[in-house]
């Protein structure tokens, strides 16, 4: 049973590019793969600087995930912040990296050239990142393409640790579907919090009415067909649908006589169909946090016992164990 390895940061609203590029294939695997699924906070630090807010968004993020169906008797489920070795094994890791490495980052590079003002976190974000992965041995990384980099420096890191002290780390392998699209967000770029352009996995539906009503479209006439690879309400629509009723709105479009309002309102009926189960789990869950706590302490336990198995292991060859 291969071991996976996936975190989502809590900077925001978890929403539905969030849920179909990480948490539902993630929930996924847990019936067939030895799961490592975590909150990272520490790497939210690097952009999100209230602390009310990251708590909150801490959370709301276990909530998601509980809610959606992420069962923690079936994998690792834990805030990062709770399995303080993590930051134990950074700092060794980091006397470890060299600069040259880090700044070939693309992801630091683009986010500072966005206009993102820089700091250490940011710089040295992929040794945290590497800390999560080698800590608890992880064979198989799900990303996105523009994560695929951070994992080969993972790998470039735990090849030079080996190199000097044996055969610590796993080197781990990363997974990258090409059969998760990019997903549009309501305005036709990608999905993102970083762009304001989400649909919220648990947004109320007076407000998710709202925005499903402002996803941008073109000019076509109602009675005209229109072209369904090129439209962003087709390919959110497609998500939520069966096969059939994909297949019967594609004959629809290139047959003409639909317009995009009526689109939006189907859609916007499927989305609100899709997720009811999960939002009355995530109502009960937000009345019981004690049960929260409860599960992710639970969580964090489990996790530092594999932690530990490993970071006794690099200590010893370092040579901050140092009794004999």
């Amino acid at each position: 049973m291969s071991r996976v390895l996936s975190g989502i940061q809590p900077s925001g609203s978890l929403h539905i590019g969030n849920y179909f590029g990480m948490m539902k294939p993630m929930i996924e695997m847990q019936n067939d793969h030895d799961l490592f699924c975590f909150i990272v906070n520490y790497h939210a630090m690097t952009s999100l600087h209230d602390g009310l807010e990251l708590r909150k968004n801490t959370m709301a993020a276990a909530m998601d995930f509980l809610a959606l169906g992420l069962d923690p008797e079936k994998c690792y489920f834990w805030v990062q912040s709770d399995v303080p070795e993590v930051v134990e094994l950074s700092w060794i890791l980091s006397c470890h990296t060299s600069l040259g490495l880090l700044e070939r980052s693309h992801s630091y590079k683009d986010k500072v050239a966005r206009g993102l003002i820089p700091n250490t976190g940011l710089y040295t974000y992929p040794v945290l990142m590497a800390a999560d992965i080698l800590l608890f041995n992880a064979e198989i990384i799900p990303v996105g393409k523009d994560q695929k980099q951070h994992i080969e420096i993972t790998r470039d890191i735990a090849e030079r640790f080996n190199n000097t002290y044996g055969d610590i780390f796993v080197i781990p392998e990363p997974l990258i579907s090409d059969d998760i699209a990019v997903i549009p967000g309501i305005d036709g770029q990608k999905m993102s919090k970083s762009y304001g352009n989400t649909l919220e996995i648990f947004e109320d539906e007076k407000s998710l009415k709202k925005k499903v009503m402002k996803i941008v479209t073109d000019s076509t006439p109602v009675e005209d067909p229109k072209d369904p690879s090129q439209c962003s309400l087709f390919a959110l629509y497609r998500l939520f649908a069966g096969a059939s009723e994909t297949e019967q709105m594609r004959e629809r479009y290139l047959k003409g006589g639909t317009g995009y309002g009526q689109v939006k309102k189907e859609l916007l009926e499927i989305l609100i169909e899709y997720f009811r189960p999960y939002r009355e789990k995530r109502a009960l869950l937000e009345n019981d946090p004690a049960e929260v706590y409860n599960i992710l302490e639970k969580g964090a336990e489990k996790t530092r016992a594999a932690a530990a198995v490993t970071l006794d292991k690099v200590r010893k060859a370092v040579g901050i164990s140092y009794r004999v």
